[in-house]
């Protein structure tokens, strides 16, 4: 699993910002699969760019995956979720 973030600055600066992915399969417990920073510039947008990734066993499981970011200076965003059943060979 890769998580990835886009990131849209509608301001009239650029911005340094950070941001993390988590993961937790089937209700578990949540664990980092990456964080990083970028500066995004006045009017700019980047990504996808990927946060981190992880292996997992295939299994019939349901995998969830949050990302969230901010700003310098600025609150944590809300979690942005996604959740997949998927494996692969």
């Amino acid at each position: 699993m890769t998580a990835y973030i886009k990131a849209r600055n509608t301001g009239t600066r650029g911005l340094n910002v950070s941001y993390e992915a988590f993961s937790r399969p089937d209700g578990g417990s949540w664990a980092k699969v990456g964080s990083g920073r970028a500066y995004v510039g006045a009017g700019q947008e980047i990504g996808p760019v990927e946060v981190g990734s992880t292996t997992r066993i295939c299994a019939p499981v349901r995998v969830e995956i949050r990302v969230h970011a901010r700003a310098d200076g600025a609150a944590w965003s809300g979690w942005s979720p996604a959740s997949t059943k998927q494996c692969q060979t």
